[in-house]
């Protein structure tokens, strides 16, 4: 199966901690308000430095969901991290509140951005990019950023195979090492040495510039010399994810691996597609979840999921279910559920019932959980739709408070059918 991918986003990925599933999972769709809080207003646009940029309203902490499993108070012992993108740049960070009330307390613990790939500069981790998720990852100890880094600029310009080639080739060479030099420094001056780095993310499809399929070998010492120059920075300890897409896509991903001396995770970018397309198929289709855990339990790695959401199939509760119990079951270092229309649960007010069973798992596992509401009380209202006018062909606005979309003069946005 090669599942169609859609364009990459300049994305900030916000994941918490929770615990059992199996329950929640027995118990069906909880019974919280039907429509999950929907993507708060867009702020003001900054008129100072980005990171005064106010943070969206979000709706009160809402009483426990009536088929959340009494574990869910009990802390965040025996779940993998995991949680949900919410905006690319520092508006991202200051939406981690809203969704903490909406799951009831559930904390934050990983923040996940990702280098823009229009030119060198970005992919060198410019000035004022890293500042404010450092800032995040160096406020607690136990927090972890995760920072998705291309391989190559003009990343997703439609480059044609024979010019990846030769960038490929001029990788492989060294003609590039400079730039991933300078991001491993400017890492290690922000006090972030210990970054969870994915690299030339599903590299096995045919959207990016920096896939695998026009030279898989090329690719792979390109990878490798990647990896030596960024370890070679004193003071670094950095991890590097190799992330696939699910499934074969344009070529066989295990084609693309560099080998277990430059990798230290492998990870699996895991959407609700092909429409038709079950759960349980996604588990055994070949390069799909099974072949994927099997693979790195044989190369003794432990396995990510950067980004799983709803697609193709729409609210679909059985995928939902299916992929938090794999979850709970695999204990990946870090899963994220990509949060906007058409993949998300909490800012996506358009999958009220896959909504349900995500929000009954996650809620009030955080290490302090928020006290029940009184029995018969009901959540506090919030906004009942966006203030942003709705965009055409399920394309987001930019919004006028991410600084990231500024500062790239761009609209930052996806195409689905890519």
């Amino acid at each position: 199966m090669a599942p169609q991918r859609r364009r990459a986003r300049y994305r900030l990925t916000l994941i918490a901690a929770g615990t059992t599933v199996a329950a929640v999972l027995a118990a069906g769709p909880a019974q919280h308000p039907a429509t999950p809080a929907p993507a708060p207003p867009a702020p003001p646009a900054p008129t100072a430095s980005p990171s005064t940029t106010s943070p969206p309203a979000a709706s009160a902490p809402a009483k426990p969901p009536a088929s959340a499993s009494p574990q869910a108070t009990q802390g965040t012992a025996g779940l993998a991290p995991f949680g949900a993108f919410l905006d690319s740049g520092p508006l991202g960070v200051t939406r981690m509140a809203g969704l903490r009330r909406w799951l009831g307390g559930t904390e934050v613990k990983v923040g996940h951005t990702y280098l823009p790939g229009g030119t060198w500069r970005d992919i060198e981790g410019p000035p004022g990019f890293l500042d404010a998720w450092a800032a995040w990852r160096l406020a607690k100890p136990d927090r972890t950023l995760v920072l998705n880094v291309p391989m190559q600029e003009h990343n997703e310009e439609n480059v044609s195979d024979d010019q990846v080639r030769e960038l490929l080739r001029q990788g492989a060479a060294g003609e590039f090492d400079q730039h991933f030099r300078t991001l491993a420094e400017r890492l290690v001056e922000q006090k972030v040495p210990d970054t969870v780095v994915v690299l030339g993310w599903e590299m096995n499809g045919i959207t990016y510039t920096h896939r695998c399929g026009p030279d898989p070998a090329a690719w792979k010492t390109y990878w490798k010399r990647i990896v030596r120059t960024m370890r070679s920075v004193p003071g670094q300890r950095f991890r590097f994810d190799f992330t696939p897409s699910r499934g074969r896509d344009a070529v066989p991903w295990t084609e693309c691996y560099p080998g277990d001396d430059t990798v230290d995770i492998i990870g699996m970018d895991a959407y609700d597609q092909p429409a038709g397309l079950s759960f349980a198929e996604q588990v055994k289709e070949p390069y799909g979840l099974r072949q994927h855990v099997d693979f790195a339990k044989a190369h003794n790695k432990p396995v990510s999921y950067p980004e799983w959401g709803l697609f193709r199939n729409g609210d679909d509760t059985d995928y939902m279910r299916g992929m938090l119990a794999w979850i709970e079951e695999h204990k990946p270092v870090y899963n994220t559920l990509t949060d906007y229309c058409p993949h998300g649960v909490w800012q996506c007010a358009q999958n009220p019932r896959s909504s349900q069973v995500y929000r009954s798992f996650l809620y009030g596992r955080g290490e302090q959980p928020a006290a029940p509401a009184p029995t018969g009380s009901t959540p506090a209202p919030g906004p009942t739709k966006s203030t942003a006018p709705a965009p055409a062909d399920d394309c987001p606005a930019p919004d006028p408070a991410d600084w990231l979309q500024y500062w790239l003069g761009r609209k930052s946005c996806l195409d689905l059918d890519r």
